[in-house]
């Protein structure tokens, strides 16, 4: 009688787990895969913008970064001396208060009511390509590019520069429901979120509501600027004795922080302090 060469019952049958003995996955496994799964899903852009170059958006060089290295080592090795208060660049050093910081004239005379301002550098060729680009062209990855630079300053500001610490709290400076529908996207959200997490701290889009849709700023002198967003803002909770920081694309005369900043203390807040790329060395 020949072998058998195949059996009809396997060697080895699979287990079956009774129905009543399966083991439910509880929530913190659900949330954990879940996260898996949300990282899993960005590989594949993160591979791109690794392995596939990008053009640099103020020469138009391929670049693996979002700047390439010349225009990178010629536009942002700006080293000016600038208030402490709303980052203007100084001629020369003031003190307050025997205290070593540097201010303004106007900010002696007149303190707005934000703390201090950190800005990458003066709104000038060619780095006002980046911020028209980011607010205009929904080049998105600029500001995450801003986010980077800003984090490393501000953790290596010394304690003189009046930044007084990380924020509690990192909030963008809000476009009113028309501006925000007309552009898409708010862009100084795109400078905030990232800056919140190389901060380690947290951000918040809700927390303040801009409630008036006014002119753009851009187009109005100093004092129509102050008048145009004197109450254009809301919170939607109080602050309680916390540090929040402002974030914006670029700041020209102050008038918008300074009223955001009215309005956040007047909240509760301990602090302001603005987080800006770009500043108007003139207005």
């Amino acid at each position: 009688m020949p072998p058998r060469l195949f059996s009809r019952e396997p060697r080895h049958a699979p287990r079956v787990t009774p129905p009543s003995s399966r083991h439910t996955p509880d929530r913190s496994r659900l949330a954990g895969v879940a996260r898996v799964c949300r990282k899993a899903r960005g590989l594949p852009s993160q591979l791109a913008h690794f392995v596939l170059p990008n053009l640099c958006p103020l020469c138009g060089n391929l670049s693996r970064a979002t700047l390439c290295v010349c225009c990178d080592a010629a536009y942002w090795n700006e080293a000016r001396l600038r208030c402490t208060v709303c980052a203007m660049p100084l001629t020369h050093r003031r003190r307050a208060a025997g205290r070593a910081r540097y201010r303004c004239e106007a900010c002696i005379d007149a303190p707005p009511a934000f703390d201090a301002t950190l800005a990458l550098a003066d709104y000038r060729a060619p780095l006002d390509l980046l911020a028209r680009g980011l607010k205009f062209r929904a080049r998105l990855a600029l500001g995450e590019e801003f986010a980077r630079r800003l984090a490393l300053v501000a953790q290596d500001a010394p304690d003189a520069s009046g930044i007084g610490g990380v924020p509690d709290i990192v909030v963008p400076v809000p476009l009113s429901r028309e501006r925000l529908i007309e552009r898409g996207y708010n862009q100084a959200w795109q400078i905030a979120r990232p800056l919140a997490r190389r901060l380690g701290t947290r951000a918040d889009a809700t927390l303040v509501r801009r409630i008036l849709h006014t002119a753009p700023q851009s187009k109005l002198d100093r004092e129509a600027r102050r008048r145009n967003v004197g109450r254009a803002f809301a919170l939607t909770r109080p602050l309680h004795g916390q540090h929040v920081g402002v974030v914006d694309d670029v700041m020209t005369s102050g008038a918008t922080l300074d009223a955001l900043a009215h309005t956040l203390k007047a909240a509760g807040a301990r602090r302001v302090t603005n987080f800006v790329a770009l500043r108007t060395p003139k207005d």
